[in-house]
């Protein structure tokens, strides 16, 4: 990587530096507190960067540890447009963080593959080796040659699926790619049964090895594949399935014998073409969102969020959880002027089981934390305007937090009193109700018509949406 230099900023400190050739580190204090628990504080307020890039609490510092335009560790430029992430253990407690590059035709820094699926596009995939000091030891390509990679997600055998946001012909496709395997023959193979589409997020939930996946169009669908070969290992999901997009339907009364109204309303998935999943998603009904963009499968919920769904609220968007088990699909968190909530993009759970996530509206985005006892904190504010934050993820081990800035690129490592990793309140974090200001507002005749089909106002909230009625 360039740069070899170290800059240390304290808070208070009037020093602005470009970052440009710097690897930058920011200490918060002296003395960082004992780690906050997040169910009843968060980390108290965030202390302005004298940097001028990230503001995070107070006890909490970061390092800038890729910028594009960079050197990779094979003298190639660290291409441009940093945007999904997932990071996988290494060895020697080091961290493997697997990154897209959203980048399309021209450009300065292009992916610049030994071996692209498409020599003429500039998208594609890189890696960084980050030790236990949170320093990179090795930054290189991992794939090349595809369209505008924008987000993806990591599967439980330690590979990335990465996804183009492309309609274009020969393009709009998943491939997967293994961060120690980098441009072998698999990540220039399109998974082509998991439909050609404007991709946008993927999942896997690892007790069945469905693959849950979202499209940033217009309309936009909520999809799950299901692999004929379920065997967790890289290049399953290359031997075919079946794509299938959410619907919602009411089912025939005799179905619902136990509701005193004669009706139940349930979700269910629709067969869909591969080669034209979005016409056939429309011709069959299924339930068209705004822009959907992150999804995350833990603890046996997927959480997925519309970035501009809501007329009634400006389009600051909306947050859902699915539950398989129990065929569930609900409104958890709705931007308002009372929570004055921004464009959810790329949403995580917390090692402790905190809902994260990352706006991506107009101005400064946040990094934004809900409980699963219902409370809302802020963690960081990227001080760059009009360039998104993006690819939250943590370190296997929960002690770190990396992110990136978009534009200029910009990959973070950040360390702190985080919380300890608590399987429990993730499990808790997928039951809970948001908190008040972020629930969907619902009426009386709504509430009671939720109350007599036996749903959650939640339910209820994520049917009224879209055009079913309730009564």
């Amino acid at each position: 990587m360039g740069g070899t230099g170290a800059v240390a900023l304290t808070v208070g400190s009037a020093l602005t530096l470009p970052f440009s050739g710097e690897v930058l580190a920011k200490y918060r204090g002296p003395n960082p507190p004992k780690s906050v628990h997040p169910g009843t504080a968060g980390y108290g307020p965030l202390v302005k960067d004298p940097g001028g890039i990230l503001d995070l609490p107070k006890g909490f510092q970061y390092r800038i540890i890729s910028e594009e335009g960079n050197r990779l560790s094979d003298s190639r430029p660290i291409p441009g447009n940093f945007d999904g992430m997932a990071a996988f253990r290494g060895r020697h407690n080091s961290t493997i963080l697997v990154r897209n590059h959203e980048l399309t035709g021209d450009t300065e820094n292009p992916v610049i593959g030994k071996s692209p699926y498409d020599k003429d596009n500039t998208g594609g995939t890189t890696a960084l080796l980050v030790g236990p000091n949170n320093k990179v030891i090795k930054e290189y390509v991992t794939s090349a040659g595809t369209i505008r990679n924008c987000a993806g997600g990591a599967t439980p055998w330690g590979t990335w699926i990465t996804c183009e946001e492309t309609l274009e012909k020969g393009h709009g496709y998943a491939f997967e790619v293994d961060p120690n395997d980098p441009e072998n023959k698999l990540s220039k193979t399109p998974i082509r049964e998991m439909g050609a589409f404007s991709h946008e997020a993927v999942d896997v939930d690892p007790a069945t090895g469905i693959v849950y996946l979202t499209e940033d169009g217009d309309p936009s669908f909520l999809y799950r594949y299901i692999p004929n070969d379920r065997t967790p290992r890289p290049g399953a999901l290359q031997k075919g399935g079946k794509l299938q997009a959410a619907a919602m339907e009411e089912m025939p009364a005799a179905m619902a014998e136990s509701f005193n109204t004669g009706r139940k309303y349930g979700l269910v998935w629709k067969e869909v073409d591969p080669e034209k999943p979005t016409d056939d998603a429309i011709t069959k009904g299924c339930i068209q969102f705004d822009r959907l963009e992150g999804t995350h499968f833990v603890a046996g919920v997927l959480w997925f969020s519309d970035t501009s769904a809501g007329y009634s609220n400006g389009q600051k968007g909306r947050i859902y959880r699915y539950t398989p088990s129990t065929n569930k699909l609900e409104l958890f968190y709705e931007a308002s002027s009372a929570n004055k909530m921004e464009m959810p993009d790329n949403i995580i759970v917390a090692p402790w089981g905190d809902l994260w996530f990352v706006e991506d509206g107009p101005g400064s985005d946040r990094i934004m934390g809900i409980t699963p006892e219902g409370e809302v904190y802020q963690f960081g504010k990227n001080r760059l305007n009009d360039s998104e934050l993006a690819g939250p993820t943590f370190s296997t081990d929960g002690k770190t937090f990396f992110v990136n800035i978009q534009n200029p690129g910009l990959t973070f490592a950040i360390w702190g009193p985080f919380a300890r990793g608590n399987h429990g309140r993730k499990h808790q974090m997928g039951h809970a109700a948001p908190p008040k200001h972020f629930a969907p507002k619902l009426s009386d005749k709504v509430i009671e018509a939720a109350q007599a089909q036996g749903m959650t106002h939640l339910e209820a909230a994520a049917f009224q949406r879209h055009g079913i009625p309730l009564f």
